[in-house]
């Protein structure tokens, strides 16, 4: 998004959730932060049917990072949280796994033609995503940094691990938004309410109790700046997902792209607790 005007990313923000698939799937791409702003966004999991146990059980075991929110039947492309939708086509950009390995092309703008996608034994896992509580931080008076620096958001391998499932392991990711000192409460207010999309910050400041040595470096993403008087804040991100797939080697997964998302037709309120 870099180069983004004022005027583009407003005009993002108040598209609707099918527009923004519609341009998805006509070939837009770009990270979904500050697209559709109000809507739920998803992570997006596929693994074939025989390893679908395994991830559920991984999820419910970990749901700070990986809050499912729809799972399909083998071989269906659709959800109901956004009836229409094509899962094959209307995310920005998937990322295809061999054995635990990107696949030689790593990032596609549609899965419609794989021969694993035709074959109907994929289940799919749409996991809650954070950039679907970022209007309400706005609204909050909260700013997005990486929004306005024309950024995907800035996502870290920690050396944590998550709690094993089965077949499946792997270590917990978080995202990072530079918040003003002042406003971190509210911050932590705000995305509390919203669980179902990885809810309260796991850590504020001190990224080195997490293993992260260096902001300027993601794993996943775009760096970030951090201005005066701004904290580093992390929130459990649904990339674990795909680090579970690179820790335990199923034999063909697909996953969106970190950053782009499947934007649904839930409104972030219909998810809104306490």
């Amino acid at each position: 998004m870099g180069g983004v005007t004022e005027q583009d990313a407003a005009a993002r923000a108040a598209w609707s959730p099918e527009r923004a698939r519609r341009a998805f799937r006509a070939g837009l791409d770009l990270p979904t932060a500050g697209v559709a702003l109000g809507f739920t966004q998803a992570n997006l999991l596929s693994v074939p049917r025989d390893w679908a146990a395994d991830f559920r059980l991984f999820a419910d075991r970990n749901p700070r990072p990986c809050p499912v929110l729809d799972v399909t039947a083998p071989g269906s492309w659709t959800s109901r949280l956004a009836p229409g939708a094509d899962l094959r086509t209307d995310l920005p950009a998937y990322r295809v796994w061999v054995d635990g390995e990107p696949a030689d092309e790593a990032e596609l703008p549609s899965i419609a033609g794989l021969p694993e996608v035709r074959g109907g034994e994929l289940v799919t896992f749409l996991i809650g995503c954070s950039f679907s509580f970022e209007g309400r931080l706005l609204a909050a008076g909260v700013p997005l940094r990486h929004v306005e620096q024309g950024r995907n958001v800035a996502m870290y391998v920690t050396d944590r691990d998550c709690a094993p499932a089965g077949r499946v392991r792997g270590a917990l990711v978080v995202s990072m938004r530079p918040i003003p000192a002042e406003l971190v409460e509210t911050a932590i207010a705000v995305t509390g309410r919203l669980p179902a999309v990885h809810g309260a910050p796991l850590q504020v400041g001190a990224p080195k109790e997490l293993g992260i040595h260096e902001l300027a470096r993601p794993d996943y993403g775009d760096p970030v700046a951090i201005g005066p008087g701004e904290l580093p804040v992390f929130w459990a991100c649904g990339v674990t997902a795909q680090q579970a797939v690179i820790g335990s080697r199923p034999p063909f997964a697909i996953t969106h792209a970190p950053g782009r998302m499947f934007i649904t037709d839930v409104r972030d309120s219909a998810y809104l607790q306490g």
